[in-house]
């Protein structure tokens, strides 16, 4: 059962532990490399501005970006700023968020996300939570799938296994993780089905493109090949 709330001080939570770990970087630590191809850490701290400022529009029923095009030109614009103003935006954004969430409304509205993509709204700070913590392993800096929360991990590969359930280019397949719980996913596919065990770090790497499943084990045929986020 989905609990708006809770998942809101979830977010919270996990954005103080991002500025916390954040703030004891300096500038030229910024400019470095992040995990995600292309990307700097400027670029993620820029991203997760701009997408809380994106989920206040969705909350307030504007389109999420004006357009894929302004979305990446935003990051490209905001990715060399200083730490001191990459933490300010990160906060501040982030404020701007919680007070649009607070706001008295239906939240088993249906809202539009980026792409056409459409969900309750009571499931955006789930959708919230999953960037805070995904894009605080993508920075690199000691935060790591391990140190996720276990809830979130659990929910989360719950939410990628259903976003792949039936996918066409993914067969049927059980994950099985070492703590002893199992989702289904993919069926979409010939082949099959195929039981992909391992613990729930590292299947959550695998679901999410964060790892390539070299640590997995599979059983009933070759590791799926997942379709890009």
């Amino acid at each position: 059962m989905i609990d708006h709330a809770d998942d809101l001080a979830s977010v919270q939570a996990a954005t103080e532990r991002l500025l916390h770990a954040v703030g004891a970087l300096d500038n030229a630590a910024v400019t470095q490399s992040s995990r995600l191809p292309g990307w700097t850490r400027g670029h993620v701290l820029t991203h997760l501005a701009r997408n809380a400022d994106a989920l206040v529009n969705v909350f307030e029923g504007r389109p999420m970006y004006a357009s894929a095009e302004a979305r990446d030109a935003d990051i490209e614009a905001g990715a060399a700023r200083p730490l001191d103003e990459q933490l300010a935006d990160v906060r501040e954004s982030a404020e701007r968020l919680r007070a649009a969430a607070a706001v008295p409304a239906d939240w088993s509205r249906t809202v539009e996300l980026r792409n056409g993509v459409t969900d309750r709204a009571e499931r955006v700070p789930f959708r919230r939570w999953i960037e805070v913590e995904l894009h605080h392993v993508d920075l690199g800096i000691g935060y790591a799938l391990e140190d996720l929360p276990a809830d979130f991990t659990e929910r989360e590969i719950g939410f990628l296994a259903a976003r792949f359930s039936g996918h066409a280019d993914v067969p049927a397949t059980t994950l099985s993780s070492t703590d002893g719980r199992t989702w289904t996913t993919g069926g979409g596919a010939g082949g099959g089905p195929v039981t992909v065990e391992g613990t729930p770090a590292d299947l959550l790497g695998w679901l999410a493109g964060r790892r390539d499943g070299g640590a997995l084990t599979v059983k009933g045929g070759d590791l799926p090949k997942l379709p890009p986020l």
